[in-house]
């Protein structure tokens, strides 16, 4: 300028780029735009192949999509082209089409006084925000009693499909460019390491959706408040962690507003987190950003 029988999958929004600046963009290595020779070539490799056996979807393998699955391999074509694989046959296990139509969060609110997970406006490289007030505080048995660890999984799914197909076009429209990825941020404050015994299969299970069914989603990654025993937390995460993803990951204590509003205009970033942001009904029930016409 940040979340499966297939049927037809929803195809990818159309945007039209309305630029907002005169400054000349050029495209971060490995993407359309500024791939090198050997990168191009794995690009058309992989879409030939696929088309030649007959798993390409039109409607949602563009060239953005397909560049994420190789760069998350280093351009290694044979390696993507298995990673996207997989994808697809756990897309299927999933249901994630029949989830895009039918699913609704119904116990949005209650959860949200537990664990708060939500999309909130954009940072100022025009990318969504993703906020967490992570679980591992929460009181288990009242979230768990509000909805289950599979709607909550269901859930992620369902927002990772939502930023790809409304918030990544939006946010593209109002840059002028394509944005691909989102700025998370995960507030760990009161978190102990018993706190994380507690949810460390959901984390798991997160972060390999994450990593490995929407690889290259993310642009930055802030770790708020993260007390002196994480360091221990961070030994168990950390290897299920990609180092692509690992590089992406700024973790910082109880002094994290300068960084963050280095980042996040203080119009965009919510109150608690030292920003301005007041959504009415409060910022994590909102969905504001330029995705949303009642908040745009």
């Amino acid at each position: 300028m940040a979340t499966v029988t297939i049927t037809q999958p929803p195809a990818q929004t159309t945007v039209t780029l309305v630029s907002t600046s005169n400054d000349v963009h050029k495209p971060a290595p490995g993407r359309l735009g500024n791939l090198t020779d050997t990168q191009s070539k794995a690009l058309d490799t992989l879409k030939s192949e696929i088309k030649t056996e007959g798993w390409f979807v039109e409607e949602r393998m563009d060239d953005h999509m397909l560049l994420r699955f190789l760069r998350a391999r280093k351009f290694d074509v044979a390696l993507a082209k298995k990673m996207l694989k997989d994808c697809e046959e756990w897309r299927k296990e999933f249901g994630i089409d029949e989830l895009m139509k039918t699913f609704e969060f119904k116990e949005k609110a209650e959860v949200d006084k537990y664990y708060p997970q939500y999309y909130h406006r954009m940072d100022k490289a025009r990318r969504s925000t993703d906020l967490h007030r992570t679980p591992w505080k929460a009181d288990m048995k009242a979230l768990y009693a509000a909805t289950t660890q599979e709607r909550v999984i269901q859930r992620l799914v369902y927002e990772y499909e939502r930023f790809l197909t409304e918030r990544i076009p939006a946010c593209t429209k109002i840059l002028g460019r394509p944005v691909e990825t989102s700025c998370t941020i995960l507030d760990l404050h009161n978190v102990s390491l018993s706190n994380f015994v507690a949810v460390k299969d959901y984390v798991k299970q997160a972060s390999a959706i994450g990593q490995n069914r929407y690889p290259e989603c993310m642009g930055k990654f802030y770790i708020i408040n993260a007390p002196w025993t994480f360091s221990t937390v961070w030994r168990f995460i950390k290897p299920w962690l990609d180092e692509v993803t690992v590089s992406k990951v700024d973790i910082i204590g109880s002094d994290y507003q300068a960084k963050l509003l280095a980042q996040i205009p203080k119009e965009n970033l919510p109150k608690e987190f030292g920003g301005s942001c007041e959504c009415a009904g409060g910022c994590s029930l909102s969905d504001a950003g330029p995705w949303n016409e009642s908040t745009a």
